[in-house]
């Protein structure tokens, strides 16, 4: 099993190695993702604890308690409420207690004044695998369907010509590298619709690259492509192997795409394991009255995750509302990748409240201030539009607190994990950010809702708690080898290009 940053609490115990493997050593055509993840350590060169300063030590250990002290808290919790300068008590893994003056004997006690504390980010679709290919297509389209710009699009590149020659090696530094990157712009927990599992060996490559993190994650076991695919016939290995616990950093979902003509059978397994279900909806795919039908069969339910949902009909829409089915906008994505206009308004006039997401970095970056950004401008630039055009009876525009909402408690519920994360109440798990607010790009502080949707950025990513244990402190990630880690990227970008007979082309 790997050695440092595996998903299980019981990991906060063991001692990290001492060295890591060579770029050689690791990307060897063959190797066992397995193997790769077992060996995987950050090199003595890495940052430790001399380094970090102060940096509180065990973190995320039962007995180790932490005290966030005199920050804005922020918990999207109205229960708990908001705090101008509040503190957050966190013991182990967990949340004990928020607000203004704690008291907490024995507790290590860390600065928060100037930072905004609150809920990691909950990112519900991203296909992690494909980080190697980072801006490849930063032109491309969804598919060429007929019109004009289509030439150069995802299905014909990334899906058809790379994904099918992608090694377990390539999956699991491509999971590792994107895992580390969105925890270090504070988003703490991913959806990984990786679409890579050609074999075993590449889900088990997939499934170490997550626990390798140390982040939370909801796998989507998805098929992939070649003989060696046995989708989905691994599904009791992987979750006796993997998911035999409900108490660790990583669970388990069935991927059934509605593109693939047995995806009924799917989720009747995935259903059959009470597994959540996850797929892409697009309406510019023929899919637009696809829920109509799907309703009319009795197979909608609150276990479903619909992705993009754009180009559906009205009918559709209010089919997923009475279902209590679930919904992932990728704004960025939709907009430049003609998936179709993102349907905010749709979901908000049907009352479904929408969780944001990534989607492809091969296209577009994968923080979070971008998703809450676009969200927020483009729903408040049609209702502008429609304002004055002279339409009455509009409905709200969004707030910044909304969108933070959807980026986090909708997040969570729609990644089945509300009981867990999302906000910082009392019991859940400890997943917190703090923001920098006394920064150059965000002084003075005026609205905290605010000044993080309308002014921040990933560079205002200060510290990073998951489950307790710190990730990312005082701008800085732990442990992380970033020379070794883009040595790998790289040399997995190199293969993949040339194995699928493409060039990298800079300018």
């Amino acid at each position: 099993m790997c050695q440092k940053f595996c998903g299980n609490d019981s990991t906060h115990d063991r001692e990290p190695a001492k060295a890591g493997p060579s770029r050689r050593q690791f990307l060897v055509t063959g190797a066992s993702a397995f193997g790769a993840a077992a060996a995987f350590a950050t090199p003595a060169s890495a940052l430790g604890s001399a380094e970090l300063g102060d940096m509180p030590l065990d973190t995320g250990r039962a007995h180790r308690k932490l005290l966030l002290k005199g920050g804005a808290v922020l918990s999207m919790d109205p229960s708990v409420g908001d705090f101008a300068q509040g503190d957050v008590l966190v013991q182990g893994s967990k949340i004990i207690a928020v607000g203004p003056n704690l008291v907490a004997p024995g507790a290590a006690v860390v600065n928060a004044a100037g930072t905004i504390v609150m809920p990691g980010f909950v990112d519900t679709h991203h296909h992690q695998y494909q980080t190697a290919l980072r801006s490849f297509l930063s032109n491309g389209l969804l598919f060429d369907d007929g019109l004009p710009h289509g030439e150069t699009n995802y299905l014909d590149y990334i899906h058809a010509l790379l994904t099918p020659v992608f090694r377990p090696e390539d999956a699991f530094i491509a999971v590792l590298a994107s895992s580390l990157s969105q925890l270090d712009a504070g988003v703490t927990t991913v959806v990984d619709t990786s679409q890579v599992g050609h074999t075993p060996g590449h889900t088990d490559a997939i499934i170490e690259g997550l626990h390798a993190s140390g982040r939370r994650a909801l796998f989507v076991y998805s098929p992939g492509a070649g003989a060696g695919n046995i989708f989905p016939n691994d599904l009791a290995r992987i979750q006796g192997q993997y998911f035999s616990s409900t108490n660790q950093l990583l669970t388990l979902a069935m991927g059934g795409e509605v593109f693939d003509p047995a995806f009924r059978d799917l989720w009747a397994v995935g259903r059959a394991n009470n597994l959540p279900i996850v797929t892409h909806l697009v309406g510019g795919l023929g899919q637009q009255t696809l829920i109509e039908q799907l309703d009319s069969e009795g197979l909608l339910g609150p276990d479903l995750e619909f992705i993009h949902a754009t180009g559906i009909s009205a009918a559709s829409w209010q089919a997923i509302a009475e279902s209590g089915a679930n919904v992932s906008l990728a704004a960025p994505i939709e907009m430049a990748m003609r998936h179709g206009m993102p349907p905010i308004q749709a979901a908000l006039d049907a009352g479904v409240q929408p969780s944001l997401s990534t989607d492809v970095e091969c296209t577009m970056t994968a923080d979070f201030f971008t998703q809450m950004r676009s969200v927020f401008t483009l729903q408040r630039a049609l209702l502008n539009e429609r304002a004055l055009a002279g339409e009455p009876n509009l409905p709200g525009l969004l707030t910044c607190r909304d969108v933070i909402r959807f980026a986090t408690v909708e997040g969570a519920r729609v990644a089945h994990l509300s009981s867990k994360i999302g906000s910082l109440t009392p019991g859940k798990e400890a997943d917190i950010i703090l923001l920098r607010a006394d920064a150059l790009n965000v002084a003075p502080l005026n609205n905290v809702p605010g000044a993080v949707v309308t002014l921040m950025d990933r560079s205002n990513v200060d510290t990073v708690i998951v489950g307790g244990r710190i990730r990312k402190w005082r701008g800085r990630m732990v442990g992380l080898h970033l020379p070794w880690l883009r040595a790998n990227l790289e040399a997995s970008r190199d293969y993949l290009l040339a194995a699928a007979g493409l060039q990298r082309e800079l300018f």
